[in-house]
């Protein structure tokens, strides 16, 4: 039986593998242990090797450098549209056993496992290490919770996956391993989380910023126990019957999950250690605007730390500003924005007009889109606008966005990609506006939706919203519970825009097979006759929604990823997921 060799490259912290036969059967090939792990500065580099990988699913270049999830859901248009790009793959509902790994080690089932394994040996040899005691109890609490962060990829993308504890698997032994119940995945990534909070201080010394945490593994937990109180895994697993149904889902539905998930947000609330980032003075909702452009701040939990850098205005902005416009935002995402005054658009009272559509909205949508006429440096360093109407020079539709709209979540205003100036950030992989959402949506399925109520009035304060009279930020007095959940999905949509959520959260919350089985909307921007062509004025144009290139589809099967065939064919005992 052939077997998968995983690489270990000591010195400079990477990982890489061979050819793949089965990713649950791994040994180190590279340099010899002994070496390694004799040496204190080379078993932190073998630690940090693994810290290198956490952001595998943020990263916007995740396939192909420049694919990811957020261009297979319907917040954003992706650039390309050939059928075998990935993110087309996932959206047209053309995944399947033999296209879902893509032969590389930054995808859903490869990159989990490849570290999870690299943790296992860095456990075993971490006791004959020359490093002290305290740092021997401390290094090893940080490399259970990245044990942790990798198996909670897998688990929401299959359901129940291998646990393979503390164990390393030679290159001669003979696999045959099941695949756990979900029950089990979510205890064990559950009591890793309690474990190695424990060991973990509460806050990072200087030379120590980025690395784990109590409230790092606080707040991993409470991500964890949402996802698994929530329909697609608190009973609603698309089997209901045979081996498979256990592993895929909770078999049956059980209130006190949303308990445990209100409970372990409360924990990280309680610690008052965190909070949002607040500037309502500056500019409204210019404390949102912050929080992504700096890489320490109260708000934010755990990060992919970087140096200065150009990331995301790589990603996002538009031709005349050099970046590569891979992701831009549909007009289904735009319409979830309310007005400035927290009434939606829909509301007669709200104020909007369909004929000047971008004014006195939640500012959190400037500070997520760039429109047609948004202001924002060009490579000179100069503030300029941005024209996306059909044929704009540079930018238009046709010619750059194909949904009349480029993304800004993250981006310093002041930097272009063509520019000489750099951001000062890390990537948000955990910030605490995710655990206050959390602990909402948790006390709403409780029943308790006025103190829900609570924790969303702080996200829109935040957000620039405008109270109100009565201070409930646009907020009806007589919301239901059914109401609440409805906008507290509407409301993380907004505020977690382009951060790696939706795609997991359309699943979770079982939406998908509404939200994903039609066209994105874009918009279609010309300018009215007698008007000039560089007006910044709304009311210079018109405006004509239509439909994206590319249809989504989805099926129920869809909702978890099809376990990749080489894994079915080298292991007897472990079942495919339901409809692959």
């Amino acid at each position: 039986m052939k077997r998968y060799i995983l690489i270990v490259l000591i010195l400079v912290g990477l990982i890489s593998c061979k050819k793949a036969t089965s990713y649950l059967d791994q040994q180190n090939a590279g340099q010899d242990a002994t070496v390694v792990f004799s040496d204190s500065v080379r078993t932190l580099g073998f630690l940090n090797g693994i810290y290198q990988g956490r952001g595998f699913s943020f990263n916007k270049g995740r396939w192909d450098s420049h694919g990811n999830l957020d261009e297979a859901t319907d917040d954003a248009e992706y650039r390309y549209s050939g059928s075998g790009q990935y993110a087309v793959i996932l959206y047209s509902g053309n995944v399947n056993p033999l296209n879902v790994v893509k032969g590389t080690t930054t995808d859903f089932y490869v990159q989990p496992y490849l570290q999870i394994r690299a943790v296992n040996l860095f456990l075993s040899k971490l006791p004959t290490t020359p490093l002290a005691p305290v740092t021997q109890k401390r290094v090893a609490a940080e490399a259970r919770f990245l044990r942790a962060w990798y198996y909670h990829y897998l688990v929401k993308s299959f359901g129940g996956i291998a646990l393979l504890g503390d164990k390393l698997f030679d290159k001669d032994d003979i696999i045959d391993i099941p695949r756990n119940t979900y029950e089990d995945c979510i205890n064990y990534i559950v009591s890793e989380c309690d474990a190695a909070a424990a060991s973990l201080p509460l806050d990072q010394l200087d030379q120590d910023y980025g690395r784990i945490t109590k409230g790092m593994c606080l707040a991993l937990k409470s991500r964890v126990l949402l996802s698994a109180a929530s329909p697609l895994f608190n009973g609603g697993g698309i089997v209901k019957t045979g081996a498979i149904a256990s592993i895929i889902a909770y078999p049956t539905y059980d209130a006190a999950r949303w308990a445990k998930a209100a409970q372990a947000a409360k924990d990280v609330i309680d610690m008052n250690k965190y909070d949002l980032v607040v500037d309502n003075t500056t500019a409204p909702g210019f404390g949102f605007y912050k929080t992504f452009i700096s890489r320490a701040n109260s708000e934010l939990i755990f990060t992919f730390t970087q140096g200065p850098n150009k990331d995301f205005e790589g990603h996002f902005l538009p031709p005349s500003r050099s970046g590569g416009f891979y992701s831009t935002p549909t007009q289904n995402l735009v319409d979830q924005f309310d007005m400035r005054n927290g009434k939606q658009i829909t509301d007669p009272a709200s104020g909007y007009n369909a004929a000047n559509p971008y004014v006195n909205r939640d500012p959190r949508f400037g500070y997520t889109v760039i429109y047609n006429g948004s202001l924002y440096a060009n490579n000179s360093g100069a503030q300029a606008p941005v024209f996306t109407y059909v044929n704009a020079p540079s930018d238009g539709n046709g010619i750059g966005t194909t949904s009349g709209y480029y993304g800004r979540k993250m981006c310093d205003v002041n930097v272009s990609w063509g520019g000489s100036a750099n951001a000062d950030r890390g990537y948000p992989l955990m910030r605490y506006a995710e655990i206050l959402l959390n602990y909402a949506e948790a006390l709403n399925e409780l029943g308790q939706t006025s103190n829900a109520l609570t924790y969303i009035f702080k996200i829109r304060e935040r957000a620039g919203i405008l109270p109100g009279a009565d201070a409930r930020f646009g907020i009806k007095t007589d919301i239901s519970q059914s109401e609440l959940r409805d906008l507290i999905i509407k409301e993380r949509r907004t505020e977690m825009a382009f951060e790696d959520m939706r795609f997991y959260d359309e699943r979770r919350w079982k939406i998908a097979e509404v939200t994903e089985n039609a066209f994105n909307k874009v918009m279609l921007i010309t300018p009215k006759s007698g008007t000039t062509s560089t007006s910044t004025d709304g009311t210079s144009y018109n405006y004509q929604i239509a439909n994206s290139i590319r249809r989504h589809n989805f099926r129920a099967a869809n909702y978890l990823l099809p376990i990749p065939q080489s894994e079915i064919l080298k292991l007897p005992s472990y079942l495919q997921n339901p409809g692959y």
